[in-house]
């Protein structure tokens, strides 16, 4: 008969939309409690809450959607054939990418309690679409690479801490706010950026050159400027490449591709050619490495916090999908296996969010000591971070069974970006021997590390066993490269687990030590011991609506 329905629509969870991103997010909003300062923090709850529901809401999900199945492309070329080398986005991305500048993702660096308030910021926008934050990242990270040079600072710092965005083509003076992008990769180099071979030729203005060479990586190609590194007379050096020269007219920053990527696909990365490209040089020839560090730092730190947030949402859906879905009798919620792999994914999650937020914090603070956390615990924190995003975001899609395999659940698009931070910024190899590196060189970084794991020493003791199978490996350093990862593992790991036992429920920090730290826990998620009381970690990582 006419109109009869052939089935009716039953036990499918409702969307996960309409809700607050940061207040649903318990071990978020406790860590911004825990590091903000008190004058600041109704203003910055406020701040986060509001972005957290417009994280939340439908129309943005919406942008998300459309940004990455229209993603960017290539004009080379106008219709008259003169040479353009122009980006063009959907709508949707510059709607997505306007709400994360007005947010304030780009500055962090003189308001109060400014890192966390961005970091957390900033984990809640990887939730949204975690391709617009590659220029928000790169924007904010250049600020302490251009304090090299005290005039390019005062000139483009408003401009990159700006919540004004503004995505036309034209000087940057003449702008409200602009963008960053980067350069340092070249074919034959990778990660030995010493091995570049891009050239600078000084010009008679002091401090301009003409570059003449290849990026084999440029983020965010349709920024206003870039900071590249290029071989210069005195060596290895960083120069600031704006889009338009100071006259208004185009540089020459001609756009090989795009690149054809995994996930990601909403931003634009490209292979850039330059042929007498006009730069000004940041800092002094020779230490382009030393002037570039600032930023490699924050943008890391920004790896570890888009690993965190893109956990979070893996984790908030598939224990959402769960807490809706009947299934052999009962709600999968309930179900003791199910439970087991939702309070495992929840642990990862909630561990990488505390020491992502702790590494902000130690940003904000600024210190002498400070300084020195930070400069072991943020390769180690990049490198494991960004290692278990992976398998969580394809566990927990799993947890969703054929429906995490399809689009429409969003949780695909999560899986393809799950790798992405584990490369940026340098490999896993490449965190590894850093961390080696500052271990053989910086002896303060290890004890400001021990320092802050000493905090919580005989509170538990799985936890005090890791700290002491952690020195027996820091006490024998010979031929310590091969094991390097194994290394940073545990560093890693014993940092998350002396966050958790300080600052979480004693469920949560319980399941991490007797898992983690423990050794009681299998080689996939969902091997969590016995005895735990998973029923409150779970209950802890639900998203409320």
């Amino acid at each position: 008969m006419a109109g009869t329905s052939t089935h009716t629509v039953t036990n499918q969870p409702p969307p996960l939309a309409g809700y607050d991103v940061f207040t649903a997010d318990r071990a978020l909003a406790e860590a911004v409690d825990r590091y903000t300062g008190a004058d600041v923090l109704e203003e910055v709850r406020a701040e986060l809450s509001a972005l957290g529901r417009a994280a939340g809401s439908v129309q943005l999900q919406e942008w998300a959607v459309q940004a990455n199945e229209q993603p960017p492309r290539l004009r080379s070329h106008d219709r008259y054939g003169h040479r353009i080398d122009e980006v063009e986005f959907h709508p949707a991305w510059h709607r997505l990418l306007g709400k994360a500048v007005s947010a304030g993702l780009t500055g962090a660096w003189t308001r109060p309690s400014g890192h966390v308030r961005r970091a957390a910021g900033f984990l809640v926008w990887t939730q949204v679409e975690a391709g617009t934050c590659c220029p928000l990242s790169m924007t904010h990270a250049a600020v302490p690479a251009l304090r090299a040079d005290a005039e390019l600072a005062a000139e483009w710092e408003p401009r990159l801490a700006s919540t004004l965005y503004d995505r036309e083509l034209r000087p940057a003076g003449q702008k409200p706010g602009a963008l960053f992008g980067m350069g340092m990769t070249e074919k034959q180099g990778g990660s030995d950026v010493r091995a570049n071979t891009t050239a600078a030729r000084p010009l008679a203005e002091d401090g301009t050159y003409l570059l003449t060479g290849h990026k084999w990586f440029c983020s965010a190609p349709m920024s206003d400027a870039f900071l590249v590194l290029a071989q210069a007379p005195g060596g290895l050096t960083c120069f600031l490449v704006p889009r338009l020269l100071p006259d208004g007219g185009r540089n020459v920053f001609l756009i090989q591709r795009l690149k054809d990527k995994l996930g990601n696909r909403s931003n634009a990365s490209a292979e850039v050619e330059f042929d007498g490209t006009w730069a000004r040089r940041v800092g002094e020839e020779g230490s382009g490495v030393r002037t570039i560090i600032g930023m490699v730092t924050a943008t890391r730190l920004d790896c570890a916090l888009g690993s965190a947030g893109l956990m979070r949402q893996a984790v908030a859906q598939a224990v959402h999908h769960c807490a809706h879905r009947d299934a052999f009798g009962g709600k999968l919620i309930d179900k003791p296996l199910m439970r087991n792999v939702l309070a495992d994914l929840a642990l990862e999650s909630e561990a990488a969010t505390a020491l992502a937020l702790r590494l902000a914090a130690a940003c904000d603070d600024g210190g002498e000591q400070e300084r020195a956390f930070l400069r072991l615990a943020v390769p180690a924190a990049k490198y494991w971070i960004t290692k278990r995003c992976a398998p969580v975001a394809v566990e927990a899609a799993e947890c969703l069974g054929g429906n995490g395999y399809v689009e429409e659940s969003g949780l695909p698009r999560l899986v393809r970006e799950s790798p992405l931070n584990s490369v940026w910024e340098g490999a896993g190899n490449v965190q590894a021997l850093d961390v080696l590196r500052a271990l053989q060189r910086e002896p303060g970084a290890l004890d400001a590390c021990l320092t802050e794991i000493g905090r919580v020493h005989g509170a538990d003791h799985r936890l005090d066993r890791a700290v002491k199978d952690l020195f027996t490996e820091l006490a024998d350093l010979d031929g310590v490269e091969g094991r390097a990862r194994r290394l940073v593992e545990r560093l890693a790991l014993v940092l998350q687990g002396s966050l958790l036992v300080r600052y979480a429920p004693p469920e949560v920090a319980d399941a991490f030590c007797a898992s983690r730290l423990g050794g009681d826990h299998g080689a996939s998620f969902g091997t969590l011991p016995a005895g735990l009381d998973l029923e409150s970690v779970v209950d802890r990582a639900r998203p409320t609506q």
